[in-house]
């Protein structure tokens, strides 16, 4: 037979569109034409799997072959398929079976010797796969993350020769069997290890119960840091299908998925963090910050430091939960529903309001380091709060607050409650769900609308305090919301402290 077809992945953002790759073998002057829009890499394959094929005792054929890569309008790139292209030679050339071809997709770049290295993006083609109802082949070093992706088979290789051997039925390789390598979660730091702030521990509960944003102001050493750390121990443990999102965009990103899979991402970049290393880009777009911290938490540590146009691209993906990477070519969506939780001192030396009294910096100053943050950008922050300093007695008590254990349990009741009533978080209602899930009463109604008249709250402001009044109230197990609600909600807005 001169024509074969093998099944393959290429790599779209976060996706694992599927492509074709045909070999056909026709009479004429040895040459070997590679089509279907391949990037430089894979060009360069062809002469990867030349040296594959004869390393691995095959006969790389003396004829004309094209190699297609369908569909021819995808851009193709890396070595991903210098296994599906090897195959299809072989395959055509009579050299192993055809038949058996449709039944698998494959993935693997090769070196001289014919052995596999692994490739980036493994778990979302291993889903892909499963969706098709094809087996997977794969190098072995990829095997353990494709394992992930439950239901599917998969065949783990090392070398070409044992790809032809089990497609021949001579040497049959027996499915991959999961090791549960990265299914192995570390244990979160405790709540009750941070002494004092007890309203900063009471706004990491509501920021946690309701997935809201959350940016900590304070001196040096207030423990800013140290209770965003906490944070994600609080939070919800990832379902199924969220935990493999997360593992796929971190497979993309690298050549394994997130460690310590399922567990949230907490994310922090340096404040001199670039744009695109943010929200992510290059040639060939690459996931930023913000969807590494998908599902998670990205915590921007010296809030004020991080540069102002940095900052401004976080606007779109806080509303809409994902972030576009356009290209001439090409638009990549990737996604970000991630919390924000950021902190930042109160003036530039960072001592405004301590008791200390070591603050020397001018007003002048004081608006200027302010300013570097927009009013839009802080709009979006749900809950502010200012964590003042704690006396050096308090701190060296012993360790009786609440633990992450307790709080997370809160946590996870006031979560289950939303997610019956309306199937999100609340920070994630739209409008029509506000309306319908946020029900206040008409006197409560007329004072909160007086209350951020005086504050001067954008109507979005206001929307968002009636969203953290929810969840206040469902901390407390109740459908209603109170005016005691709405009241500690205005106290996290910003000029309310």
């Amino acid at each position: 037979m001169s024509l074969a077809i093998v099944h393959s992945r290429a790599q779209v953002g976060v996706e694992a569109p599927p492509v074709t790759v045909e070999a056909h073998l026709a009479n004429g002057l040895p040459a070997l034409t590679l089509v279907g829009l391949p990037e430089t890499a894979v060009k360069e394959s062809k002469d990867r799997v030349r040296s594959a094929i004869l390393n691995s005792a095959f006969d790389f054929p003396n004829r004309r072959i094209t190699l297609n890569l369908a569909p021819a309008d995808l851009p193709k790139d890396g070595g991903r398929f210098d296994l599906a292209i090897a195959l299809g030679i072989l395959a055509a050339s009579g050299q192993i079976p055809a038949d058996t071809l449709d039944e698998y997709e494959c993935l693997g770049e090769l070196a001289l010797s014919g052995a596999l290295r692994p490739v980036q993006g493994a778990l979302p083609a291993a889903l892909a796969a499963r969706e098709a109802g094809r087996t997977l082949l794969v190098p072995r070093a990829n095997a353990e993350e494709a394992s992930l992706a439950s239901g599917l088979k998969i065949i783990a290789v090392e070398h070409l020769l044992q790809v032809a051997g089990h497609l021949s039925g001579s040497q049959p390789l027996e499915p991959y069997q999961a090791q549960g390598l990265l299914r192995q979660s570390l244990p979160y730091p405790d709540l009750a290890e941070v002494q004092g702030q007890l309203a900063a521990k009471r706004a990491l509960l509501v920021a946690a119960a309701g997935s809201h944003n959350l940016l900590l102001s304070g001196p040096p050493g207030t423990g800013k840091t140290l209770l965003a750390s906490r944070l994600p121990g609080l939070l919800p443990p990832l379902e199924e299908d969220e935990a493999l999102q997360v593992a796929a965009i971190h497979s993309v990103a690298s050549h394994t998925p997130l460690q310590h899979w399922p567990q949230r991402p907490f994310r922090t970049p340096h404040h001199s963090a670039s744009g695109p290393a943010l929200v992510g880009g290059g040639s060939r777009p690459q996931p930023g910050e913000i969807t590494l911290a998908h599902k998670g938490i990205l915590f921007l540590d010296e809030l004020p430091e991080f540069d102002r146009k940095v900052l401004e691209v976080l606007r779109e993906p806080l509303e809409s939960g994902h972030i576009v990477i356009a290209r001439a070519r090409d638009r990549v969506r990737f996604p970000a529903r991630f919390q924000l939780v950021a902190a930042m001192n109160p003036c530039p030396c960072g001592y405004l309001g301590d008791p200390s009294n070591r603050c020397r910096c001018t007003p002048d100053q004081i608006q200027r380091y302010r300013a570097k943050l927009s009013g839009p950008l802080l709009d979006r922050i749900d809950l502010h709060l200012t964590v003042a300093r704690e006396s050096t007695a308090l701190q060296a008590s012993s360790q009786d607050g609440e633990t992450t254990a307790q709080a997370a349990a809160k946590v996870a009741a006031a979560r289950q409650r939303q997610l019956r009533r309306q199937g999100v978080a609340n920070a994630f209602l739209d409008l029509p769900g506000l309306r319908q899930h946020c029900h206040l009463q008409d006197t409560d109604r007329q004072w909160l609308e007086n209350a951020c008249e005086r504050l001067g709250l954008s109507l979005r402001a206001a929307h968002r305090v009636i969203k953290v009044a929810r969840t206040l109230a469902d901390l407390e197990g109740t459908d209603a919301i109170a005016r005691q609600h709405l009241a500690e909600a205005l106290q996290y807005r910003p000029g309310t402290s």
